[in-house]
């Protein structure tokens, strides 16, 4: 059976997952990047490299987020979302980070499986810590 999930659903899979992707769109080229994030209830906190899917959402901050839940092709869940990307800097970097190091670190599975740009104590100079604060999202569902 296929169906729409409830805003609760879509709220709920946004803040127990952590792996999401970004869709962008800039310069006649579409990009799409699998990130970690933190979802804070408004927007999705993500860090990058500095790379093509920074160079983009500047150049168009206009983004797609997408995340699912998939036990096997006849179960899953999935939530996409229409989102504004904004680069952080200062103390809102700093708090955006502490957030995701919060979230992500107690997942790690071991030292090496670390994000080179993740440390116990926050991000290092190489990321760029954004958030993106989403807008419409909505959620389908497939269940036997």
């Amino acid at each position: 059976m296929l169906g729409n999930l409830t805003q609760e659903d879509v709220e709920s899979i946004l803040k127990t997952e952590v792996l999401g992707r970004i869709g962008c769109h800039a310069n006649g080229r579409t990009y799409v990047v699998p990130v970690t994030y933190v979802y804070d209830g408004e927007r999705v906190i993500c860090h990058s490299g500095r790379g093509d899917l920074i160079r983009m959402m500047r150049a168009n901050p206009d983004v797609c987020f997408e995340v699912e839940q998939i036990e096997n092709l006849a179960n899953w869940r999935s939530v996409v979302a229409e989102g504004q990307f904004e680069e952080l800097e200062g103390s809102d970097a700093t708090s955006a980070a502490e957030l995701l190091v919060d979230r992500l670190m107690p997942l790690m599975a071991s030292a090496t499986a670390t994000p080179q740009s993740m440390t116990p104590h926050g991000m290092t100079t190489d990321s760029v810590i954004y958030s993106i604060l989403l807008g419409k999202k909505s959620g389908r569902y497939e269940s036997p």
